[in-house]
C-alpha cells in the first residue's frame, strides 16, 4: 500500500551536473586513508550543518592497503592517541607514535640505560588510555648473567610517558640515561599511506627538544631537566644515581606547542556513560564489561560548536571521527549506560541534515561501505537516516527527557519524510545508487523505522504514523515471498532482490538486521518482515556450522561461492552483527543459538584481552584455538564495545517504558553465563541494578521509585 506522501526517486547520490568537492576534514583531524569497506572521497554537499565536517555520498575510488595494527598497543582519550609495539620502544617505524588531533607530533622515543636499550619483558594494556612496557637491564658487569635494573614506561595517551628505573644491585648504580627523540609531524593518513617524510630537525627548547614545520610544531619537555640536550641528534641525557634497591623516574611530556594538557571527553563527571558493573558465574565477565565502557569512553569526541554534545569516533587508529550510522548504531546500543550519549549524537547528527527542496531533503549524510563481493556498494547515509527516528524513539523509553524528544522531533520527522518521498508508490526502499538493488538489511532498517517512527510521532501529536504504519505493513506482507528463496533445506532469506525481481541468494550476517525489530512500549517488540516459520528457519541457518564460527557470526556464510575468513564482507566475525544475531535470536525464543554465538563472543573476547576488534577471522574454532584477528581491524572500535554492552544487558532482557513508568524484563530462561548481576545501569537517569538467577528468573534490585515492573 503506497504512503500518502509525494513520490520522488532517489538521484544517486549527487544532484546531476555537480562534481564532487575536495574531502573536508575538522581542522587536525586525520586524512582518512580508503579502506576496503569505506570506499571513494567524500564530499560534502552545500547546506551541511554547522559545527561538524560532515561526509555525503562518496565517490568510489581505489582502496589502499593498510599498515598491520593487530599486534600494536593502542592507548586511546581522544583527541589524544598513542600506538606502540610489544617492544615499548617507539623507532619511528609504520603508525608508531604519540598522535593528536590526527598529527603525529613524537614519533621515535628510544631510551638507552648504561648505553643499552632494556631487554624487553612484557607490554599489557593498564586501562583503554595507558599501556606498561617493562625491560631489563644488567647494569653491573659483576653480578653474573642477572639483570639488575628494571626499567618500567608507563605511556599515556594524553602525551606523557614515565620511565621509572628500579634498582636491584648491592651497590650504587651511577648510570647514564639517554632518551632519542624524533618527529615528522606528520598527519596520520599520510603516515599509514608511507607518506610520511623524513624526521624534521630539533632545536633546544626549555628542559627539552622542539620540532617545527610548515603544518605545526611539537615539544617534548622533561621532568627533571636533562644534563644536556643535543639537537643535532634529537637527544636528552641524564647521569643518575641509583642506590641499592632505589627507584628514580623521569617524566617526558609530549604537546603540540603551545598547548596544554589533554582532556579526554570520557573521563570523569563528563562521561555520559554510567559506570556499569557486572559479575557472574563465567569468568571474565566482569573485565568485558569494564573494558568496553573504558574503551566507549575513550573514543568519545565533542562537537566542536557545541561542545556539550558528544559522540563517539568510529574507532582506533583509522576511524577517529565521526561515522554517522556508526555513532547512532552504538548510541542505540549503549542506551542501558544512559541516554546523554543518545542525544549528543541526535543533536550532532541534526546539524549535518540535508535541508530544502529535492528528493534528498532529510537526508543524513555519510559514506558509501564496501557492500562485498556480491553486493555494490551500500550507503551508510540511508542507514544513518533510518537509525535516527529508532534511537530517539527507543532513548525516549529509557528515559531522555521529553523536551529534549521534543527539540529532535523536526529533524526525526525529516528523517520520515526522507523514508515517505524515496519509498514513493514502491513497496520497498531501494538503494541510492541508479538501479542498484532493494537490499534485505536495508528493508529491515526501513520497516524498524515506520514503526517505531508512527510511535514516535503519536506520542508527540504529529499526524503521517497511520500512513507509516500502513506502508510498514505492505513491506511485511510483499517481502515474506519476495525476499525468500525455497530450498530443499527450508529456504532462507535473499541477500537483495535485483530492480527486474532477480535474488541474490549469498546468506550473511546481514540477515540478522531481520530479526532486530525494536522497541515499543509497555515492554512490545515490534513485528518483524519474516513470520514465524521463516523466523525459525533462519534461526536454524544462523546457528549452523556455516554461519556460527564458534567465535560469533560469519558475515558470509562458510559454503558460499567468495567465502574469505579474513574478508570483512565475506566472512570474517562483525561483532556488531553477533550481537544483534544475539539479542534478536533471544527475542524471538531462539535462545540456544543465541547462547551460542553470545559464549563464541565471550571467548573471542577474553582472547583479545577484553577489547574486542571490529571484527576478526570467521575461521571454525576448535579445541584449543584462538581467533586469528584481523590486520586491519579497528581496536577499539565503538561499534563493537557498544556490542559488548549489549550482549551482557540483554542477558537481562531490560524493556523500559519510562513515559509509561514501567520496565518489563524478559531474561535468558536456561541463563547461559550463569547468574549475572548488572549494577549501575540507567533508566531516565536514575541507577538501575538487575540480578539474573542460575534458574532465568530476573530480579530489579534498583531502580527509580516511580518505576512499576511490566508484565
Amino acid at each position: 500500500m503506497p504512503m500518502p506522501h509525494p513520490s520522488s526517486a532517489p538521484d544517486g547520490g549527487r544532484p546531476p551536473g555537480r562534481e564532487p568537492a575536495q574531502p573536508v576534514r575538522q581542522r587536525g583531524a586525520p586524512e582518512p586513508p580508503r579502506t576496503g569497506w569505506d570506499t571513494g572521497t567524500p564530499f560534502v554537499p552545500a547546506g551541511r550543518g554547522p559545527g561538524v565536517a560532515q561526509t555525503s555520498l562518496p565517490v568510489p575510488g581505489p582502496t589502499a592497503e593498510l599498515p598491520p595494527a593487530h599486534t600494536s598497543l593502542i592507548c586511546v582519550a581522544l583527541p589524544g592517541l598513542v600506538i606502540s609495539t610489544e617492544e615499548g620502544q617507539l623507532n619511528g617505524r609504520g603508525l608508531e607514535g604519540f598522535y593528536r588531533a590526527g598529527r603525529r607530533v613524537l614519533s621515535r622515543c628510544q631510551v638507552r640505560v648504561a648505553g643499552r636499550e632494556p631487554l624487553a619483558m612484557q607490554a599489557r594494556m593498564l586501562a583503554a588510555d595507558r599501556a606498561r612496557f617493562v625491560g631489563t637491564v644488567r647494569a653491573s658487569r659483576d653480578v653474573g648473567p642477572d639483570p639488575d635494573v628494571v626499567v618500567e614506561r608507563t605511556r599515556h595517551a594524553d602525551g606523557v610517558e614515565r620511565i621509572t628505573l628500579r634498582s636491584s644491585a648491592p651497590r650504587t648504580l651511577r648510570l647514564p640515561v639517554e632518551v632519542a627523540l624524533g618527529t615528522d609531524l606528520a598527519e596520520l593518513g599520510a603516515v599509514a599511506s608511507g607518506r610520511a617524510g623524513p624526521e624534521l630537525p630539533a632545536s633546544v627548547h626549555a628542559s627539552g627538544l622542539r620540532w617545527s614545520s610548515a603544518t605545526g610544531h611539537a615539544t617534548v619537555t622533561a621532568d627533571p631537566p636533562p644534563n644536556d640536550a643535543l639537537a643535532s641528534a634529537g637527544l636528552l641525557r641524564w647521569e643518575l644515581e641509583l642506590p641499592p634497591g632505589g627507584t628514580l623516574s623521569v617524566e617526558l611530556r609530549v604537546r603540540p606547542d603551545g598547548q596544554g594538557p589533554i582532556r579526554a571527553v570520557g573521563r570523569g563527571a563528563a562521561s555520559p556513560f554510567a559506570q556499569a558493573r557486572a559479575v557472574s558465574d563465567v569468568p571474565g565477565v566482569e573485565a568485558l564489561l569494564r573494558t568496553c565502557v573504558e574503551d566507549l569512553g575513550a573514543l568519545l569526541l565533542r562537537d566542536s560548536r557545541h561542545p556539550a554534545d558528544t559522540h563517539l569516533a568510529a574507532g582506533a587508529p583509522w576511524r577517529c571521527g565521526l561515522a554517522p550510522a556508526e555513532a547512532l548504531a552504538a548510541a542505540r546500543m549503549t542506551l542501558p549506560l544512559g541516554t546523554r550519549l543518545a542525544a549528543g549524537t541526535l543533536r550532532t547528527l541534526a546539524r549535518t541534515q540535508l535541508a530544502g527542496p529535492g528528493p534528498r531533503s532529510g537526508l543524513i549524510p555519510g559514506p558509501l561501505r564496501d557492500g562485498g563481493p556480491h553486493l555494490p556498494p551500500s550507503c551508510t547515509a540511508t542507514e544513518a537516516t533510518l537509525l535516527f527516528p529508532v534511537l530517539l524513539a527507543e532513548a525516549r523509553l529509557w528515559g531522555l527527557a521529553e523536551q529534549e524528544v521534543e527539540e529532535l522531533m523536526p529533524a526525526a520527522e525529516r528523517c520520515l519524510d526522507w523514508l515517505r518521498t524515496t519509498a514513493g508508490d514502491g513497496t520497498y526502499l531501494p538503494d541510492p545508487q541508479p538501479g542498484g538493488p532493494f537490499r534485505c538489511e536495508t528493508q529491515a532498517h526501513a520497516h524498524r523505522a515506520a514503526l517505531l517512527g508512527a510511535d514516535l510521532l503519536d506520542a508527540h501529536g504529529r499526524t503521517g504514523g497511520t500512513g507509516l504504519r500502513e506502508w510498514a505493513q505492505a513491506l511485511r506482507t510483499a517481502f515474506r515471498d519476495d525476499f525468500w528463496l525455497e530450498d530443499r533445506g527450508g529456504g532462507r532469506p535473499a541477500a537483495a532482490r535485483t530492480a527486474d525481481g532477480r535474488l541474490v541468494p549469498q546468506l550473511g550476517s546481514s540477515a540478522s538486521h531481520l530479526l532486530d525489530t525494536g522497541l515499543l512500549g509497555s515492554g512490545q517488540l515490534a513485528p518483524g518482515l519474516l513470520d514465524k516459520v521463516r523466523t525459525e528457519q533462519l534461526a536454524r541457518l544462523l546457528g549452523g556450522p556455516a554461519m556460527d564460527s564458534g567465535w560469533g557470526l560469519r558475515s558470509l556464510g562458510a559454503k558460499e561461492a567468495a567465502y574469505n575468513p579474513f574478508g570483512h564482507r565475506s566472512g570474517a566475525v562483525r561483532v556488531h552483527e553477533t550481537a544483534v544475531a544475539v539479542t534478536g535470536l533471544a527475542a524471538a525464543g531462539y535462545e540456544k543459538e543465541a547462547a551460542s554465538l553470545l559464549r563464541g563472543v565471550l571467548a573471542a573476547a577474553e582472547s583479545f584481552g577484553n577489547r574486542l576488534p571490529e571484527m576478526y577471522a570467521g575461521e571454525q574454532r576448535t579445541q584449543g584455538s584462538a581467533p586469528l584477528p584481523h590486520p586491519a581491524a579497528s581496536r577499539p572500535a565503538a561499534i563493537s564495545a557498544a556490542a559488548g554492552v549489549l550482549l551482557l544487558s540483554s542477558l537481562a532482557g531490560i524493556r523500559p517504558d519510562v513515559p509509561a513508568r514501567t520496565v518489563t524484563l524478559r531474561p535468558f530462561r536456561d541463563a547461559p553465563l550463569g547468574e549475572i548481576a548488572l549494577t549501575g545501569l540507567r533508566i531516565s537517569g536514575a541507577p538501575f541494578s538487575v540480578r539474573v538467577s542460575r534458574l532465568g528468573v530476573a530480579m530489579v534490585e534498583e531502580a527509580d521509585g516511580g518505576l512499576q515492573l511490566g508484565m
